[in-house]
C-alpha cells in the first residue's frame, strides 16, 4: 500500500549541530535548488555547487558550504540532490566526464528530483549499484517559493533501505511524501500519470479562456465564476490569472517553462505508446505545447500556451 506522510521538519531541525546530522550535496542550485538548499541547510549538514559563483555566494550566505565542483561538493555527503533536465543529463551529471558517481562514498545515495521518465532509471541504478550506491526515485511537485517552505509534494520510489537513507532530506521538503513503490522508476510512473492530468489542464484552461475572450466576455469576470463552481480546478485557479498576464508587454512571470510541459509531455506520450494505451487529449496537449515552442514560447511561462490558441486579446 502507499505510504503517505507529512514532514516532521521541527524534529529534523532539532538535530542541528549533532555529530549524527546527514550531510547532502545539492548540486545546481538555480530556480528549484538554492531554496531547496536553503531549507535543507536549516536541519541538516549542506554541501552545495554550481557553475555560477552568483549562486554560490547566494548559498553560502545561507548556510550551505560552497564549493568549486561536483567531485568536491559530493565527497563524504550521505545523500547527493539532483535536478536535472532529462536521463542523457542524468548519465552526464553522474557518470560523465566530470561525473559525481566516483567520487560519492559507498552507502551513499543519490535523490533524483526530476521528471526524466521511468525507462531513464534502471541503467543508472545498475551503474550505481556497482559502486555501492543506491537511487530514490523522488520526483517533486511545487515552485521555488514551496521548495522554500518545504511545502513540495514528493513521489517515492525506492528500496526501504535507500529510502531511510533519504528520508531525513526528502521530510524536510516535503509536506505530503507518498511512497509509491519499493522500485526505482515508480516515482516516475506516478508523476507521469501527474504531468498528462497537469498538461491537459493547463491546456484546457487556455482554451477555455480563450473561447471566452473570442464570445466577449470579460475574462477576469470568466475565471473567478468558473473557479466558483463545477468547471474549477488548481491549474485554473492558478494558471489562469497568468494567461490573462499573457498579453501584457512583460508576460506572466516565469514560474514555469512551457518548454517543460514540451518535455514532459513527450514522456508522457512516450510512456503511453510503451504499453499500448491511447492517450488522445495528451497528444492533442502535447501539440499545443510544440507549437507555443516552435512559436518562441519556450521560454516563456507555460500559461503563455494560451497565445497558441489566440495570439491577441480581443477583448478589452
Amino acid at each position: 500500500m502507499p505510504d503517505t506522510s507529512a514532514a516532521p521538519a521541527p524534529a529534523l531541525a532539532a538535530q542541528a549541530g549533532s555529530a549524527d546530522v546527514p550531510t547532502v550535496a545539492v548540486l545546481g542550485l538555480g530556480a528549484m535548488g538554492l531554496p531547496m538548499a536553503t531549507r535543507l541547510a536549516t536541519g541538516l549538514t549542506v554541501h552545495g555547487f554550481d557553475i555560477a559563483q552568483e549562486r554560490l555566494d547566494l548559498a553560502a550566505a545561507a548556510g550551505v558550504a560552497a564549493f568549486a565542483s561536483g567531485r568536491e561538493a559530493v565527497a563524504g555527503a550521505d545523500a547527493v540532490l539532483l535536478a536535472v533536465r532529462n536521463g542523457e543529463q542524468l548519465d552526464a551529471v553522474l557518470f560523465g566526464e566530470n561525473g559525481v558517481a566516483d567520487a560519492m562514498a559507498p552507502g551513499a545515495v543519490v535523490i533524483l528530483t526530476s521528471t526524466v521518465g521511468a525507462d531513464a532509471v534502471p541503467a543508472a541504478v545498475e551503474r550505481l549499484a556497482e559502486r555501492g550506491i543506491g537511487l530514490v526515485d523522488a520526483p517533486l511537485s511545487g515552485g521555488p517559493v514551496r521548495a522554500g517552505e518545504g511545502d513540495l509534494l514528493i513521489v517515492v520510489g525506492a528500496t526501504p533501505s535507500d529510502l531511510g537513507k533519504a528520508r531525513p532530506v526528502l521530510e524536510l521538503l516535503a509536506s505530503t511524501l507518498t511512497v509509491v513503490g519499493d522500485r526505482p522508476g515508480d516515482g516516475q510512473a506516478l508523476k507521469t500519470v501527474n504531468q498528462l492530468l497537469c498538461g491537459v489542464h493547463i491546456a484546457a484552461a487556455a482554451e477555455a479562456l480563450a473561447l471566452a475572450d473570442a464570445l466577449g466576455l470579460d475574462t477576469a469576470k470568466t475565471l473567478e465564476a468558473l473557479g466558483a463552481g463545477a468547471a474549477g480546478s488548481f491549474m485554473l485557479s492558478n494558471r489562469g490569472p497568468r494567461m490573462l498576464e499573457a498579453y501584457t508587454e512583460d508576460g506572466a512571470e516565469v514560474l514555469s517553462r512551457l518548454d517543460i510541459f514540451v518535455k514532459d509531455m513527450g514522456i508522457v506520450g512516450k510512456a503511453a505508446r510503451t504499453v499500448g494505451l491511447a492517450a488522445p487529449v495528451a497528444a492533442a496537449a502535447e501539440q499545443l505545447y510544440l507549437i507555443g515552442q516552435a512559436q518562441g514560447l519556450a521560454a516563456a511561462d507555460d500559461s503563455a500556451v494560451i497565445r497558441v490558441l489566440a495570439p491577441a486579446k480581443r477583448s478589452a
